[in-house]
């Protein structure tokens, strides 16, 4: 038997564009090709991380990334975030303060050329002064964009062209151009035309300037997006009472605990991990679960999740799952994978941007090539000038970071709100689905059975003995109603001490049980088994409650019908508000369920849903969703149970209800935690608000390349001459950078917003 398949973090370094994503997206896919234990992988520039499914060793991964020019780093636990987020903090920091000396040193030397104090090139004080200059920008380059230069000569020794290469052609080409000039003009070699006698030494370094502080910014603002995940993180308690072998309770770090420990909860307290209680009651606070406001009670035998906030009274528990198998690790797991997914549109730009930087190269190439032969006689400096404009200013950060950063923030915030997202193509999809099939049991209702209705047909009853010997029966009982009836008998008011014991428990198939209580036959079944003996008024009242799709149950005592029972699934609270949304939204919902006919009809019309349909297997299912969709329909499909894992699977959309089973939420694109149709509106709201924000970021980025290249070449020229400037585009190509990333960060205050 094969190893189970693996997923593995890793934290990228080195990445500056979607070049370097690309370059490191071919190496893990050679590595792939080679190794078939790699199963897939994604890699997400906007944080800087890798996810690598399969049984490969983390060494091997690393080792490609780095033949790749690259480096990389495992993610194991917590601890190794926290190391990679402060070295990232403190990256952020030495960059900013590298940004601020580099353009203050060139503005200062702009300032001295400006002020008339620099001498003219042709005489040996201006010659020394720009040798000075030329020295100083030298050091400021070295000193503070070595890792640029590092990057550029590593992707030209791989041939993987990156937003570095452009960089380090324009500034370099500034510095030796004018490293040579001065050369010339010290050796009194005339052979530079007097308009092309331009140093441009400060323009290397402003340019420099500009692109560092727009890398610092943006890395800012960047960070602030993962903080939906760190607010997940940080609900982790560090501490826990752990019950020692003496039976006291020691507080001891949480990584200490194992299943099978028995642990305290304070009043106020969080859980620490997933368990089962043992002893107490309390009511939990599990809104970041599930999203619900209202406390849920506890007692023996009831789960807990860790990081649940225990409101009242003490819990003890015993740990069932630690690390990275409790539910809130399962969760901040999956939302990392999806924030690293991509919807279809954003890999279109990522193949874009793979051949971006070649076609800029060429069109610099095109761009000194026409200035060389236009432009004014003798004057070259036109040619350097134009030719590193195209390169700084179309730099494609921005194409880079268009989609990542929206979906991090949608995917993020989505999972605050109870929706988990499996992949970036669920928000594609959510924005053209017209249809939305339901299930009915634990998907409109809440699939557990009640007793609403109750009846005694006879005013001579003892009614505590009666309840007493309903409870004594249906405990026996393996009948799907029967956790219902025990429900309902156990709230009554009954004293347990004054009846006699059960005897003779008897089962009939498709009937219902009987037993003796001290020589007293006791049935409790169905209508049809027990209906001898009930008055009319007794029948009208049962019919009335199958008409609203509830099971009638028969309680006779020595063939005597006594008590009459309705049982019913409630519909939740809100799923006839929830499914209003979605009709006004335009969309279609049917409920495709396989309970009978009458009770679908029943449920259907509480909610105001036509279009419904019974008694379906899980084949017939899949076919209605396929008929769905070959008719054109884009369909969503909502389940809860392993006979909706198909049509989940199928459906354009398939999205689990988070208190189903396993293979309903394995099998979905998105998960409801919670359990509530509101939350299937916000995630398709929050789909299309992401969505619609990466397309602005994605026109904002395509718009900025579209304008920005040609004007950088020239074609404004003369009348916007001022645009044909090397240390301009710098800073357009910042802007354009900054600009993508505070619109996605826009995007988490309009989900903010969602009610």
């Amino acid at each position: 038997m094969s190893a189970p398949s693996k997923v593995q973090f890793f934290s990228l370094q080195g990445i500056t564009c979607a070049g370097c994503v690309r370059s490191v997206d071919k190496a893990l896919l050679n590595l792939q090709q080679q190794q078939p234990e790699l199963e897939s992988f994604s890699i997400n520039f906007a944080d800087r991380t890798a996810i690598i499914s399969g049984n490969l060793a983390d060494d091997q991964v690393i080792t490609a990334i780095r033949n790749a020019g690259y480096d990389a780093s495992l993610v194991e636990s917590e601890q190794d975030r926290e190391q990679i987020e402060q070295a990232e903090q403190q990256y952020l920091k030495v960059t900013l303060y590298r940004s601020v000396a580099a353009l203050g040193t060139g503005a200062a030397m702009m300032a001295l050329q400006m002020s008339g104090v620099i001498a003219p090139l042709s005489s040996t004080a201006g010659q020394l002064q720009a040798l000075l200059m030329a020295l100083i920008s030298a050091a400021i380059m070295f000193f503070c964009a070595a890792k640029i230069y590092r990057g550029a000569w590593q992707s030209l020794k791989t041939l993987a062209f990156n937003m570095d290469i452009l960089i380090a052609l324009g500034t370099l080409s500034a510095w030796v151009y004018s490293a040579v000039l001065l050369i010339l003009m010290s050796l009194s070699l005339q052979v530079v035309p007097e308009a092309a006698q331009h140093l441009y030494f400060e323009a290397a370094v402003v340019i420099l300037g500009f692109i560092l502080l727009g890398q610092s910014l943006e890395a800012r603002v960047r960070g602030s997006t993962a903080r939906a995940v760190q607010s997940l993180i940080n609900m982790q308690p560090k501490l826990a009472w752990r019950q020692d072998k003496q039976g006291e309770f020691q507080e001891v770090p949480v990584q200490l605990l194992i299943p099978g420990d028995i642990v305290l909860v304070k009043p106020g307290e969080a859980i620490p991990v997933d368990g089962v209680v043992v002893a107490g009651s309390s009511a939990v606070d599990e809104s970041m679960i599930s999203g619900e406001s209202v406390a849920v009670a506890k007692v023996q035998g009831d789960s807990v999740i860790g990081s649940t906030v225990n409101a009242s009274g003490s819990l003890t528990f015993r740990v069932t799952q630690v690390g990275s198998h409790t539910m809130l690790a399962q969760i901040i797991a999956q939302v990392r994978r999806a924030q690293n997914s991509k919807p279809a549109l954003g890999r279109l730009a990522d193949k874009i941007a793979a051949v971006f930087v070649p076609i800029v190269l060429v069109i610099a190439l095109f761009t000194a090539l026409i200035w060389w032969w236009y432009a004014p006689v003798g004057n070259w400096s036109y040619v350097l000038t134009a030719t590193m404009t195209v390169l700084i200013v179309a730099c494609p950060c921005a194409l880079g970071l268009a989609t990542p950063m929206s979906t991090m923030v949608g995917v993020g915030l989505a999972a605050k709100r109870g929706i988990l997202i499996q992949n970036g193509d669920a928000l594609q999809v959510a924005e053209d689905l017209t249809t939305v099939v339901l299930d009915k049991t634990g998907t409109i209702t809440a699939g557990k059975p009640s007793v609403t209705d109750s009846l005694f047909l006879h005013e001579d009853v003892d009614q505590s003995e009666v309840y007493n010997w309903l409870l004594q029966i249906e405990q026996k009982s393996e009948h799907p109603l029967a956790q219902a009836l025990v429900d309902f008998s156990s709230e009554q008011d009954f004293d347990a001490t004054e009846t006699a014991s059960l005897t003779d428990f008897n089962s009939v198939t498709s009937a219902g049980v009987s037993a003796n209580f001290a020589g007293v036959e006791v049935k409790v079944g169905s209508l049809t088994w027990l209906a001898q003996g009930l008055s009319e008024e007794a029948q009208a009242q049962a019919e009335q409650w199958m008409s609203q799709a509830k099971s009638v149950v028969v309680m006779s005592v020595a063939g005597r019908a006594l008590l009459l029972l309705a049982i019913s699934d409630p519909i939740k609270a809100d799923s006839a508000a929830a499914i209003a949304q979605l009709q006004q939204r335009g969309l279609k919902v049917i409920i495709l369920s396989g309970d009978k006919e009458q009770s679908v009809a029943a449920i259907a019309r509480q909610v105001a849903i036509t279009d419904y349909r019974g008694g379906l297997s899980s084949e017939q299912k899949l076919q209605e969703i396929s008929r769905l969709q070959q008719r054109g329909e884009v369909v969503a499909m909502v389940g809860d149970g392993v006979n909706d894992a198909p049509a989940l699977a199928m459906a354009n959309l398939g999205c689990a209800i988070g208190t189903g089973t396993d293979v309903a939420i394995n099998s979905a694109d998105i998960t409801l935690i919670h359990g509530s149709l509101t939350t299937l509106n916000d995630a398709i709201e929050i789909s299309r608000l992401t969505l619609k924000n990466i397309k602005q970021n994605l026109f904002g980025a395509f718009i900025y390349n579209i304008i920005a290249i040609p004007v950088a070449a020239g074609v404004l020229y003369p009348a916007f001459a001022i645009l044909l400037n090397p240390m301009v585009a710098g800073a357009a190509m910042a802007l354009s950078s900054i600009t993508v990333v505070s619109n996605a960060y826009r995007l988490s205050y309009k989900i903010d917003k969602l009610s």
